[in-house]
């Protein structure tokens, strides 16, 4: 927590360790993000986002604060948050044939190894297409399954 951002950004730095944060980049993004609340046809996609939401009641009660500046001292102190990102759509994976076998860097099969699912990048073997996205992989997870299930039990029914 910090009444200036050059204090905030050098005890970011000091956290971590590192001189990883530009003082001078971070304002002038935040400049920049602040100077769009002064436009009413603003193309920020987060500050237009904000107006909109806060037109619906529900957001105008349930919002603890007003769409504000930034570096405006009347809205201080400011604080840092120190972010983890969690992904969990990756679009990627163990590469799979379309039987569900786990393939290696050389597209050979690992004998037994199967993957289905997200884990396969969403269905596995591309059985959707290259860069098939269609809202929901829950039938590309199930078709996988059996997929993998169809080729097990044939190598079971196998002498």
């Amino acid at each position: 927590m910090s009444d200036t951002l050059s204090e905030l950004v050098y005890k970011m730095n000091l956290l971590s360790g590192d001189d990883l944060l530009n003082y001078e980049s971070i304002k002038s993004q935040i400049v920049a993000r602040d100077r769009e609340l002064d436009n009413k046809f603003s193309k920020d996609t987060q500050v237009n986002y904000i107006r909109s939401t806060r037109k619906y009641l529900g957001d105008k009660l349930g919002r603890v604060s007003a769409l504000h500046k930034i570096l405006d001292p009347k809205n201080g102190p400011l604080i840092a948050v120190r972010l983890h990102v969690l992904t969990r759509k990756t679009l990627g994976g163990l590469k799979t044939n379309l039987d569900a076998q786990v393939l290696t860097m050389d597209d050979d099969t690992i004998e037994g190894l199967y993957a289905v699912g997200e884990v396969a990048g969403f269905g596995g073997g591309g059985m959707h297409g290259y860069r098939a996205l269609e809202g929901t992989f829950l039938g590309g997870c199930i078709f996988s399954g059996m997929k993998a299930g169809k080729h097990i039990a044939g190598k079971a029914n196998r002498p």
